[in-house]
C-alpha cells in the first residue's frame, strides 16, 4: 500500500449518544421518556478552526471544543444531546450541518459541533 493510501484512511471512534425514547404518557397525558445511550461506532473527532470557535461564540455564546464527523446513514438525533468519548461528557451545538451523501466521497456526511458541559475551557 503507498503511503497516499495510508493518510486518507481515516477511522473514527464509538461515541455514546444520549438520547431520550418515548415511554407512553402519565395519568395527565403527558409523555414520558426514558433516557438511554446509543453507541454510535466510526464518528470522527477534530478541533474547530480558530475562526468556527469564534463563529459559534458570536451566534450561541457557546464555545465549541470539538467537531464530531457523523458517519453517513446514522439517523440519531444529534440536535442539542449529551455525548460522552475519552472519558469526557460534552452537550451537541444546535443540529448538525448535512452535506449531500453523493458529494462527499466519504464516509461521512454531518458534522456537529461540541462543547465541554462542565464549564472546563
Amino acid at each position: 500500500m503507498s503511503l497516499i493510501n495510508k493518510a486518507i484512511r481515516l477511522k473514527g471512534i464509538p461515541v455514546i449518544l444520549h438520547t431520550e425514547v418515548e415511554n407512553g404518557k402519565d395519568r395527565l397525558n403527558r409523555t414520558i421518556y426514558t433516557s438511554i445511550e446509543v453507541e454510535v461506532e466510526n464518528v470522527l473527532v477534530g478541533s474547530p478552526s480558530e475562526q468556527e470557535i469564534t463563529d459559534v461564540m458570536n451566534l450561541t455564546g457557546r464555545k465549541c471544543v470539538y467537531i464530531l464527523g457523523i458517519p453517513k446513514g446514522d439517523m440519531n438525533d444529534w440536535t442539542n444531546k449529551e455525548v460522552t468519548f475519552r472519558g469526557e461528557t460534552f452537550r451537541t451545538i444546535g443540529k448538525p450541518i448535512e452535506g449531500i451523501d453523493d458529494m462527499i466521497p466519504m464516509e461521512w456526511n454531518r458534522k456537529v459541533r461540541c462543547e465541554r458541559i462542565n464549564g472546563d475551557g
